[in-house]
């Protein structure tokens, strides 16, 4: 939802009066197409979930037989008829984002089988795609300007680390189930510092072009937060397996300030050269 709300920012349109569709696509970014893509994972990784998180839904039973598969296209297909009605390019996208959903959890593709191709799946569909989403049902369906889809794609770009951030939390169920997260095949403290090079290039690629695009004070502030991430991935470097999560809860909010910021930079910048 965040990346959505990011979307709306960029798209440089005032709320006034557009509130309620703003609100349609919140739901649609969070409770909708975000909770599709957890119902679908939940059901296909339960047996992973077995061995790293065995007190979830479906794995402990309180979620019995093939329910949660039902909830899973249930959800699916509400999503679908709730994007409908927020113009074609916002439609596009939630459709876009419920094939990568399933995608990256179903068989036969099981984008998550390998954690190249998985975290680039969930970082478009997390990211980019959200903030396409914004941007679209403010701008009453259309599609957001060249600008804003860079920028979209970028962040995408930088999710793939924070994706890998949530694996070192499930190596060894990922191990024993055949699933080859980047942990997995390049080894805890390789995966970490790809993580990082993920999260940290793209970012520096936004500071060049809000310079471009004449927004210095924007691409200082977003500069300073990089650099505030290289000093805590220093720190979680040193013991990797133990502060992944610290990171999560420290270096990801610093990650998306940077995407708040650059979002209000296009805001009211003119159009697109």
């Amino acid at each position: 939802m965040w990346a959505f709300a990011c979307g709306v920012v960029a798209s440089g349109v005032s709320l006034e009066g557009r509130w309620f569709i703003a609100l349609m696509g919140i739901v649609l970014a969070g409770p909708l197409v975000c909770a599709s893509s957890q119902a679908v994972n939940d059901w296909f990784d339960r047996h992973v979930d077995a061995i790293n998180e065995p007190q979830r839904p479906i794995p402990s039973g309180r979620m019995p037989g093939r329910w949660g598969l039902y909830v899973a296209i249930g959800w699916t297909l509400l999503s679908l008829v709730w994007a409908s009605f927020l113009g074609r390019w916002a439609f596009l996208a939630a459709v876009l984002g419920l094939v990568l959903a399933w995608a990256y959890s179903a068989p036969p593709l099981r984008l998550k089988q390998n954690g190249w191709w998985g975290n680039a799946a969930c970082g478009l569909c997390y990211e980019g795609l959200a903030w396409v989403t914004g941007a679209a049902v403010m701008a009453g369906g259309a599609l957001p300007d060249g600008r804003s889809l860079w920028l979209a794609l970028l962040y995408s770009i930088g999710a793939h680390g924070i994706m890998t951030l949530n694996d070192f939390k499930a190596v060894e169920g990922d191990r024993l189930m055949g699933v080859r997260s980047l942990p997995v095949q390049l080894g805890s403290q390789r995966a970490a510092r790809v993580a990082c090079w993920f999260m940290a290039l793209p970012q520096w690629v936004v500071v060049l072009l809000l310079v471009h695009w004449h927004r210095p004070g924007h691409a200082v502030a977003i500069a300073l937060l990089i650099v505030l991430q290289l000093v805590l991935m220093d720190r979680f470097l040193q013991h990797v397996r133990e502060r992944a999560l610290w990171y999560s809860g420290f270096g990801v909010p610093v990650f998306v300030s940077g995407m708040m910021i650059s979002a209000f930079a296009l805001r009211g910048a003119g159009s697109a050269p």
